[in-house]
């Protein structure tokens, strides 16, 4: 197998766990604005409140999520500023099992690796600063602090310009065809997509690898590397 030099991956739903962090932020707001719930209405409202944020995935004010929730099931007490409350509390809400970290430990030490990833600097840095994910990482590129976004090929050319490194001897890991996988190989990386559930691919981007858990990047070591 071709020996790589850089590993680079997306940060949301890739080493970090958006779905989860969704549940503990709607969690602490419930506590917050309602109080005691009944369990099914409880279950209702989280999915309700995950539709709400998944129409607003990407947008960095989350004050109209909060606003249709609401509507939807007027709290005992309401937010005066939703976007303060989730800048302050969703970058908590993420955890990396030690698992992850000694995954992500193996692969630093074989070879230079990289975050992309879409969105605001004090969120996504908060993220990554909470978790501890700085700490293994040769070079973060955050969408805002940048200028640039995924899938702009200029951002993937510009982590690789940081961690000196040609196209053809790296790979890039996500979730998203279009980002993770589509854009770096406009750019020349091989595109590595992590489908954890099994999402059938309908477009017509085709990943170099597919994969559902990120153990099976390992294979990208060689053998003399796992000793």
């Amino acid at each position: 197998m071709r020996r790589y030099k850089a590993m680079l991956f997306d940060l949301d739903d890739t080493l970090l766990d958006r779905n989860q962090a969704v549940d503990n932020i709607f969690h602490i707001m419930l506590e917050k604005c309602y109080g005691n719930v009944e369990d099914t209405l409880k279950a209702e409202m989280l999915r309700k409140f995950k539709e709400y944020d998944n129409r607003g995935y990407g947008v960095s004010d989350k004050t109209a999520v909060f606003q249709s929730f609401f509507d939807e099931f007027p709290p005992v007490y309401r937010l005066q500023e939703p976007q303060e409350f989730w800048n302050e509390q969703f970058p908590q809400c993420f955890s990396i099992s030690e698992h992850t970290a000694n995954l992500l430990k193996a692969i630093q030490e074989n070879m230079k690796i990289a975050i992309i990833t879409n969105g605001t600097i004090h969120r996504q840095k908060a993220k990554i600063l909470n978790t501890g994910l700085h700490e293994y990482f040769d070079v973060i590129l955050i969408s805002e602090e940048v200028g640039l976004e995924k899938p702009d090929p200029r951002i993937f050319q510009l982590a690789l310009n940081k961690l000196q490194v040609q196209p053809e001897d790296a790979l890039f890991v996500g979730d998203n065809l279009e980002k993770d996988v589509g854009g770096p190989q406009g750019t020349g990386l091989k595109g590595i997509w992590f489908n954890p559930d099994g999402v059938e691919n309908d477009s017509d981007i085709k990943p170099d690898e597919e994969i559902q858990s990120l153990d099976e990047l390992l294979h990208y070591l060689t053998p003399k590397q796992f000793t």
